[in-house]
């Protein structure tokens, strides 16, 4: 309604800017408080399960993200030990008719862009850089976002979508730093000409070896290949960004084949992160305040989901808004109810796929292999039914 207040959103990555544009879609105006001076991603690629794509087509750029991710034809799981395929997802026709939606890789900066064109052609969104949000104040029927620079900015609710070391979630949840896992993350970008050309598969690829593993699979219409690995180093404190160099890298993966570590010897300018996630946990509301994407469930990185995970909060938030009209508590707490139990499974099960599918040694990575490879297609795609399995994000 003109001159109803807007929803306050902090945070303008790819969960921000999805509440912003769910909301949009149903009229409903809102603010994004960015604490960046210019809005933007930064990272490589990222994998996209149907799941995404039904998010995607409920906020109106389904065809766009389509049209610019990479459609990969498989996933293979790979033993970084004696370099044999353990077993492969075939994700063609078949997948893309059981769930409806392909299964595709995209850079993460392009994304992120076409949600941001999204919300700057729309007229509900306002998007406000250099805008840290340190905390919050609540009275009767308002909220007020609390700036770092002493800045006060007032609405009707306020989504924080400020990430894993949130500053609302501080204020909402208190329950201190994130969990620190002792995994390091190295990532590099190559391009495909430098990619070995018999591993140029279109496939999303895991490596998966004791206490390490490697994922690769290309980008931006075949112009690069992502690289991911990792290993159990122990880190002691988290890290983002940090530029490392080749020989700290290979450190992790003297022990793997061959084949595998040519992989690693094409990477440049490798940059490391130091995993982290939280505990579960039922608190995501304060009143007009709810937490969303990471700043109320962050994940580990084994099954994929993290963005996948915001952008079904982001649809689920909007649709709970419509459907409470005038009762933004209300609103906010059937949010909450829908998505806790499906994203506290996500997180929960990204660290048992890390345990027992891309890590395991001995007799545990034996068992592994024999349960992984004994499985068809459509029998992986009944596992997966529960998080790909149908056109409602709100579902699970």
């Amino acid at each position: 309604m003109p001159g109803t207040p807007p929803i306050l959103i902090a945070g303008g990555g790819i969960g921000g800017l999805a509440a912003a544009l769910g909301l949009a879609r149903r009229g409903i105006a809102s603010l994004v408080l960015e604490k960046a001076p210019a809005l933007g991603e930064i990272g490589a690629g990222i994998q996209l399960g149907p799941n995404a794509f039904h998010a995607f087509d409920e906020l109106g750029i389904g065809d766009t993200a389509r049209a610019m991710a990479v459609h990969i034809d498989r996933l293979r799981l790979i033993d970084a030990v004696d370099g044999r395929e353990i077993t492969h997802i075939d994700l063609g026709e078949g997948f893309r008719h059981r769930f409806g939606n392909p299964y595709a890789v995209i850079h993460r900066g392009d994304l992120h862009g076409v949600f941001l064109e999204a919300c700057r052609g729309s007229p509900h969104v306002t998007l406000r850089t250099a805008s840290a949000v340190r905390g919050y104040e609540q009275e009767g029927s308002s909220v007020t976002a609390l700036l770092a620079d002493g800045g006060r900015v007032a609405g009707a609710a306020l989504v924080g979508a400020d990430g894993l070391w949130s500053s609302i979630r501080r204020q909402l949840v208190g329950d201190g730093p994130p969990r620190v896992s002792g995994h390091t993350t190295y990532r590099s970008v190559i391009p495909t000409e430098r990619m070995p050309e018999e591993l140029r598969w279109n496939a999303a690829t895991l490596w998966a070896g004791p206490r390490c593993h490697i994922v690769h699979y290309p980008l931006q219409g075949w112009k690069l290949f992502n690289l991911v690995v990792t290993y159990h180093n122990d880190a002691p404190e988290p890290v983002a960004g940090k530029p490392a160099a080749f020989e700290e890298v290979m450190r992790g993966f003297e022990h793997i084949h061959p084949r595998a570590q040519s992989i690693i010897r094409h990477g440049t300018d490798w940059k490391l992160w130091v995993l982290c996630d939280r505990e579960p946990v039922e608190r995501w509301v304060d009143g007009r305040v709810a937490l969303l994407g990471d700043a109320a469930h962050p994940m580990m990185q084994y099954m994929a989901q993290g963005a996948c995970m915001a952008m079904e909060d982001a649809v689920c938030l909007a649709r709970m808004v419509e459907a409470h009209p005038g009762r933004i508590e209300a609103a906010l707490e059937a949010y909450r109810q829908r998505r806790l139990l499906r994203t506290a499974r996500v997180q929960l099960q990204s660290r048992a796929v890390g345990e027992h599918v891309y890590h395991p040694a001995g007799p545990h990575a034996l068992l592994r292999n024999a349960i992984m490879s004994a499985r068809s297609s459509e029998e992986w795609y009944e596992v997966m039914a529960w998080l790909y399995g149908g056109p409602d994000p709100d579902a699970g």
